[in-house]
């Protein structure tokens, strides 16, 4: 006997997700991807800019564009060592957080749209 004839009502009452997952996904979620960055990882890349001659400056700080680097979002993982201005669209509380008291600054809104997160 299988558990769709005799133990029917055994599954019914004590493992009632046995048929696999329930519920709706949105399609859009499932095809957009973000491409990640912590808080951390800013100062190896400033200086991995910098030796390439690609690091941008203002007001004596580091200007870093990170959505022309291919990053959507910005994460508040690791500690910032100096003061930047980050130029991105997508990021996290404690991100803004730890970037404002190094003494930089966020040049754009925070958007609300969920998405799946992929780390580079």
């Amino acid at each position: 006997m299988g558990r769709h004839k005799g133990l029917w009502t055994y599954v019914l009452r004590h493992e009632p997700d046995y048929f696999g997952k329930k519920g709706f996904r949105s399609v859009q979620s499932l095809h957009r991807k973000v491409n990640v960055i912590n808080v951390g990882e800013l100062g190896s890349l400033a200086e991995k800019l910098e030796a390439q001659n690609q690091l941008e400056r203002k007001d004596g700080k580091i200007m870093l564009d990170l959505e022309k680097l291919g990053y959507t979002k910005l994460l508040g993982t690791g500690k910032a060592t100096e003061s930047m201005l980050v130029k991105i669209s997508s990021y996290s509380a404690s991100a803004a957080k730890k970037i404002e008291e190094a003494g930089g600054q966020i040049l754009a809104e925070p958007s609300t749209e969920p998405a799946e997160t992929v780390k580079s």
